[in-house]
């Protein structure tokens, strides 16, 4: 049965990458750890890692990206909470044999290698949910 391991990272969605360094990096003291442009999310990232897990700042780079679409109806703020999980093709199952709404009913793959997908907020108590397999 699979299961989940840890808090992977927390994402916030910004309108100014800069602006949010200087909370994140500059007032807070979180090491930023890479700047990433992401083009098949057609966003910008900042990795600012925390004890195990990371804040990521993701910022948009496209006017039609799911993230600035996200931006235009909602602001900035939290975006969504990843979990990393030990096998994502089971966890997506047990999900989807409970009833869970899924955006990814596969799992995707980032240009790092890792596995993802995404749990529906509406499944998820409003919460948008990332699911990581390292």
């Amino acid at each position: 049965m699979p299961h989940v391991k840890q808090i992977n990272h927390v994402a916030v969605v910004v309108d100014d990458m800069d602006k949010a360094l200087s909370f994140w990096r500059d007032a807070l003291g979180l090491d930023l750890h890479e700047l990433r442009d992401v083009p098949a999310e057609k966003s910008q990232v900042a990795f600012l890692p925390l004890h195990g897990a990371e804040v990521e700042l993701v910022r948009p780079t496209s006017d039609d990206s799911g993230i600035a679409k996200y931006l235009a109806k909602r602001g900035a703020g939290l975006h969504h909470l990843c979990l990393e999980v030990d096998d994502i093709e089971a966890m997506l199952k047990q999900l989807k044999a409970k009833g869970v709404r899924l955006i990814n009913e596969e799992p995707r793959v980032a240009a790092d290698g890792k596995k993802y997908a995404f749990i529906h907020p509406e499944s998820a108590s409003g919460v948008l949910v990332e699911l990581y397999q390292i």
